[in-house]
């Protein structure tokens, strides 16, 4: 399953099988209250009942997830940011370490392929504050491998497009 992420609407169509798409902006998420009542009361499950319930087991279940997201301050958009955040019941409670570093477990979440498509700025140093955040992400979010691409607003449907289509989503 492919499952595609936007802090906004898209003039785009997603057509093809077995891909989820959602514009995030028009969906009803709540922040995450750091209640950690997904790892303790009910394991797995987020006790805010909103529109995050139907996408953070997509997030789980997906072989290949595309991002797409305005960068602020050298890191997600608020609306992409609150549901990263939100995704916390896909993991467990308990630690491992990865790579020398200390990462908790995921709860039956599969190996993917994740394409971040970032835009809204040019700056060198914010770029480059984002590809490490990813990077963190990615042993966060098992990722198998991952790529960001950086393009302007203006670019941005265009961009989605192409990047999309040679994972043959359209």
């Amino acid at each position: 399953m492919k499952l595609i992420l936007s802090d906004r609407p898209l003039a785009l169509s997603f057509n093809g099988r077995n891909t989820h798409f959602f514009d995030l902006s028009s969906m009803k998420i709540a922040g995450c209250i750091g209640c950690f009542g997904c790892w303790t009361k009910t394991p797995g499950s987020c006790i805010i009942r909103d529109d995050a319930v139907k996408i953070y087991p997509l997030i789980a279940e997906c072989d290949q997830i595309v991002y797409i997201s305005r960068i602020r301050y050298g890191g997600y958009d608020s609306v992409m940011k609150t549901i990263l955040e939100r995704s916390i019941p896909i993991q467990k409670a308990f630690l491992r370490v990865l790579n020398g570093e200390t990462h908790h477990l995921q709860r039956n979440v599969k190996q993917k392929e994740a394409l971040i498509i970032a835009y809204g700025t040019e700056d060198p140093q914010e770029q480059t504050l984002f590809l490490e955040l990813a990077q963190r992400n990615a042993y966060n979010m098992c990722f198998e491998k991952y790529r960001v691409v950086f393009t302007c607003e203006d670019d941005l449907e265009e961009t989605v497009k192409k990047e999309v289509e040679e994972w043959e989503i359209f």
